[in-house]
Formats: C-alpha cells, sequence, structure tokens
C-alpha cells in the first residue's frame, strides 16, 4: 500500500487525528469508531508499519501517538501532488470556460 492510500482512508485519517497530540491506547481509539476493535487494530498496525504513529509500551497496553516529523515528508508529498491536480483542473476549467475580454 502506498503513502497516500495510507492517509487518505477515512478512518486512519480520524485515527491519527486522535493520536495527534496526546498518546491513546487502541481500546480508547476503538471506543471512537463503530467497527470492530479488530478492524481499528488492522488500521492501527498500517499506520504503525508506514512509520506514521509511535507505539509505547506502558504495562500490558500500548499507547499510540503520531509521528509528526513522519507525517510531515507525507505532507509534502500530497502538496506535490494536489499542485499538479489542481494545475491540470485550472486548465480544464479555463478552456471549457474561455475568459471574456472587456
Amino acid at each position: 500500500m502506498d503513502a497516500v492510500q495510507i492517509v487518505t482512508e477515512p478512518r486512519r485519517r480520524e485515527i491519527l487525528r486522535l493520536v495527534w497530540d496526546r498518546d491513546h491506547s487502541a481500546g480508547e481509539v476503538a471506543a471512537q469508531f463503530d467497527i470492530t476493535f479488530g478492524a481499528v487494530s488492522q488500521h492501527l498496525a498500517v499506520l504503525r508499519d508506514a512509520g506514521y504513529v509511535t507505539v509505547t509500551k506502558d504495562g500490558n497496553r500500548r499507547l499510540y501517538r503520531a509521528d509528526k516529523d513522519a507525517l510531515g515528508e507525507m505532507r509534502a508529498v500530497l502538496e506535490s501532488i494536489w499542485a499538479s491536480k489542481l494545475d491540470t483542473l485550472v486548465e480544464v476549467i479555463e478552456a471549457d470556460h474561455p475568459q471574456e475580454t472587456p
């Protein structure tokens, strides 16, 4: 799975939002969703494997937190993708709606 697919999945984006500023256990994260704990655990595993969340052990719990440094690199990738897509969109719109000169 590529980096864009990882962060564009809606539940993973919401998980990242939840763990952005403080640690959350998998159970705390799962309580915010209407999907099974197992499904949330899989999303957390994808984020962890991509390096977008860190995991800290606290007794028998695992606490998840966003790795902002790792996600900072993703932001640059997404911005470059969106910039090229926006340029294409502007070209299409301008071709369909030529500006009238006064």
